[in-house]
């Protein structure tokens, strides 16, 4: 039904691998791509959905997987008509037919959006999706919007072997990030 506010902070410790190894961390996962845009169109308005396509585009390129190796989007889902259908297209402009074979979700939906902290709960959420075999759902999905058409993992989460990860982030000033995340095969489950 719109925006939800929340508030929330997580922490992240990324270091090289081989380090990580050496002192015998516990590695959730591993960057493999990532892709920013900024299009600069307005303080919280997106112009379209190409520049969030772009960035999500990049990081699948950097990650050198190819689109149907990802096995989860976790969404921006901010449950605001201009973003959640900007959104989509973006996604179907970066995967194309692939777009609609992959679950989707916003874990906003679950927690409200807790603002500049928003794209550290979206790579929470997908890299617990990888550990821990479950596809996060998109709780309160109770009526559909047509433009927005894809799996967003409806009201319900859903056990999958999940490797690979895309975060999509979708910030103020039309500032666009996505990250590609990798299961750590040592560590998981």
């Amino acid at each position: 039904d719109g925006f939800v506010l929340g508030e929330g902070a997580w922490i992240f410790v990324i270091e090289r691998g081989d380090l990580a190894e050496e002192r015998g961390a516990h590695i959730y996962g591993e960057i493999k791509g990532y892709g920013a845009t900024c299009e600069a169109y307005h303080r919280v308005k997106m112009k379209d959905p190409e520049e969030s396509g772009r960035a999500m585009r990049m990081a699948v390129e950097e990650s050198g997987l190819a689109i149907d190796e990802i096995g989860h989007i976790q969404m921006h889902g901010t449950s605001t008509q201009m973003n959640d259908e900007i959104e989509t297209e973006a996604i179907k402009r970066a995967f194309g037919p692939q777009s609609r074979q992959i679950p989707c979700s916003s874990v906003k939906s679950m927690i409200g959006h807790p603002q500049g902290a928003c794209g550290a709960a979206g790579v929470l959420a997908g890299v617990f999706s990888m550990n821990e075999g479950f596809i996060p759902p998109t709780i309160n999905y109770e009526n559909p919007d047509p433009e927005c058409d894809l799996d967003y993992t409806p009201n319900k989460g859903v056990p999958r072997d999940v490797e690979h990860v895309l975060c999509n982030t979708i910030a103020f000033g039309s500032k666009n990030a996505a990250l590609v995340l990798k299961r750590d095969e040592e560590s998981s489950r």
